[in-house]
């Protein structure tokens, strides 16, 4: 158990140290770092469609759809969140399956449309 928590540390680590680099001013004054951390809960949740969206994730992924849509979407289909095991089809649909009223329609999520 130790185990699998530090590796979920490691991981999103990388994810923030790469993402601020390679998706910088897609989060606005926020570093995309500070964005990618603070969805950390959701984790699991973007690698299996099936799996139940924690109450966390789900407040953290409606404050910054609300506040950055486009920050939401560097951080999940950043090419390290990838490395880390985000699949970014079932990381899209993060917001449906938290039963988010003002998400962004249909499968899209900037240049990436859901296949």
């Amino acid at each position: 158990m130790k185990c699998c928590r530090f590796v979920t540390v490691a991981l999103m680590s990388l994810v923030i140290t790469f993402a601020s680099i390679e998706a910088a001013g897609e989060c606005g004054r926020m570093p995309i770092g500070q964005a990618a951390a603070s969805l950390s809960p959701c984790l699991p949740a973007t690698k299996n469609p099936r799996g139940k969206v924690p109450p966390v994730c789900c407040a953290k992924v409606g404050a910054l759809i609300r506040t950055n849509p486009r920050c939401l979407c560097a951080v999940m289909l950043s090419p390290l969140a990838k490395k880390a095991g985000i699949n970014p089809g079932i990381a899209i649909a993060v917001p449906k399956r938290c039963n988010i009223r003002n998400r962004p329609a249909g499968k899209r999520c900037g240049r990436y449309i859901v296949p």
